[in-house]
């Protein structure tokens, strides 16, 4: 072959090498699947990009079980953490709050014992509460949806799940501090208030309307009445009355009042102001409903907040704090943004379309149905803060952990834990090399959990389990487990969930 030829063939060969590398490159280097909140608002059909993920993470087993050693704060070291800081408690139009988890927080010393004890009473809550939602989206269920059913989930959820971020607020004029329960399936806002015939233990005094100059009761023929189902009516004053299925419950009167959100000031919210209350609300004062509803503290703000928030959920046994910011400057540049789905049967919760589970990679063999929300209300996939542990439809599950199990099969087993049927025996370990797990979204977008937000010890004995559950029904719920450390803002003008692009 002559030499001129030689050398032609050999740049051809070498462009066409770089032409090859280059799209690899390409692909593999894609970090995180993102497009920019306007760019979803504007152009709803916009392409995502989709991501390649690596096939497998590091577990650190040591820190992870440092972290259930932990020891939780005292009352006065919470109130220190919650003190406002000038410099970030309002940035424009984007308010904050810090936000905890409640293992952090001692309001009594019986319930921290250790790190097991903990576990087991947040899984009991945490049935109940999964019991609750799925009981009201049953299919066989005839119940009308409205927002008194759902916020009566949140308040049960608090003694039997939901009660598991708090934000500290000021109620009132002057305000007086309270711990508040935030739920994203809520549309109450209530707190517990003086005459208090019957309430159940606080950590701050009680509120008292009375010491307050911006409390106004709300008459029967209010319009803010007539958005509570099965109001009642009592010496002119609009009452509520919330019952749960565990013999729990919540009534008073409801009023207008101030809160107040570090420097910000929020007049006229309608709360309800509980003055007969049964339950263990594990210290907390009341609620701060965010769900979807009219009367949710979002659903009454929708003009001053844009109707969006974020937040962000600490994670378990960390020393960080999480926050929870209102407003539409709240929204992050660079996230991964889907679609917000509504269930006209459940307004007050926030769904999202989930199109598969991955493994180590490979998308798992499940049909994209299993996760759908029917013409009928039923199944579908809800994101609660007020959940710990996510559940999938049964068949999704198992599909979903056989596959987990099917390459963790070099890590020595151990026996089930509560509601995990999968769990290993990682003691003597300082880590160990897991397989990642991946939420696939309709229109592209895939999310990849840290180890830490599905494989958890359940012990400080090196006993970690995979942190999923089969549902007792066809409805999927995104628990906070695994929302832990990831930004989620939630767009509601523009129905849009937006993933990151931050961290806790």
């Amino acid at each position: 072959m002559p030499a001129s030829q030689a050398l032609l063939v050999l740049v051809v060969l070498m462009l066409l090498q770089l032409a090859i590398s280059t799209t690899s490159t390409g692909t593999s280097t894609s970090a995180s699947t993102a497009t920019t909140h306007h760019d979803n608002v504007t152009k709803a059909k916009a392409k995502t990009k989709t991501t390649l993920y690596p096939d497998f993470q590091v577990l650190n087993v040591k820190q992870a079980l440092t972290e259930t050693k932990t020891r939780p704060m005292e009352p006065s070291q919470y109130q220190e953490l919650f003190k406002i800081n000038p410099n970030d408690s309002e940035s424009g139009g984007k308010k904050t709050l810090k936000l905890v988890h409640r293992d952090k927080v001692s309001f009594s010393s019986k319930l921290h014992h250790n790190h097991s004890h903990v576990f087991h009473a947040r899984m009991q809550r945490d049935v109940k509460r999964v019991s609750g939602l799925v009981h009201r989206l049953s299919s066989g269920s005839t119940t009308k949806y409205e927002v008194e059913d759902f916020g009566s989930d949140v308040v049960s959820g608090m003694n039997q799940g939901s009660g598991e971020y708090f934000v500290r607020i000021g109620i009132g004029s002057p305000p007086r501090s309270q711990y508040m329960v935030i739920d994203s399936g809520s549309d109450i806002v209530w707190v517990q208030c003086k005459p208090c015939t019957q309430c159940y233990h606080q950590t701050d005094p009680l509120f008292d309307p009375e010491d307050s100059a911006s409390f106004m009761g709300v008459s029967c023929s209010s319009a803010v009445c007539d958005r509570v189902e099965n109001a009642g009516c009592n010496s002119g004053r609009c009452r509520y009355q919330v019952s749960y299925g565990d013999g729990s419950y919540t009534k008073g009167t409801l009023a207008l009042e101030t809160l107040t959100f570090g420097r910000t000031v929020v007049r006229n919210v309608a709360i309800g102001c509980g003055h007969s209350n049964r339950g263990m609300f594990v210290g907390a004062a009341g609620l701060l409903g965010l769900g979807g509803g009219s009367m949710s503290f979002m659903g009454q703000l929708s003009g001053q907040t844009g109707n969006a928030f974020s937040y962000c959920l600490v994670s378990r046994g960390t020393n960080t704090n999480g926050f929870l910011e209102f407003g539409s400057d709240a929204m992050p540049v660079g996230a991964a943004w889907i679609p917000l789905v509504r269930n006209p049967r459940a307004p007050s919760f926030y769904y999202i379309r989930l199109s598969g589970l991955g493994v180590g990679g490979t998308k798992v063999p499940i049909s994209e149905d299993a996760f759908q929300l029917n013409e009928l209300g039923n199944g579908g996939v809800v994101m609660d803060t007020g959940t710990a542990v996510t559940r999938f439809p049964t068949v999704a599950y198992e599909a979903f952990r056989n596959a987990f199990i099917e390459q963790t099969q070099n890590l020595p087993r151990a026996s089930a834990v509560s509601i995990f049927d999968t769990c290993f025996n990682l003691f003597g370990f300082l880590s160990v090399r897991v397989p990642t797990v991946s939420f696939y979204f309709s229109g592209g977008p895939i999310l990849t959990l840290p180890a830490n937000n599905f494989l958890i010890p359940v012990d400080d004995a090196g006993t970690f389990c995979f942190a999923f559950a089969p549902s007792p029904s066809g409805l999927s719920i995104l628990g906070n487990i695994q929302q832990e450390g990831i930004q989620i803002s939630v767009d509601e003008a523009n129905e849009f969930v937006g993933f990151g692009p931050n961290i806790c």
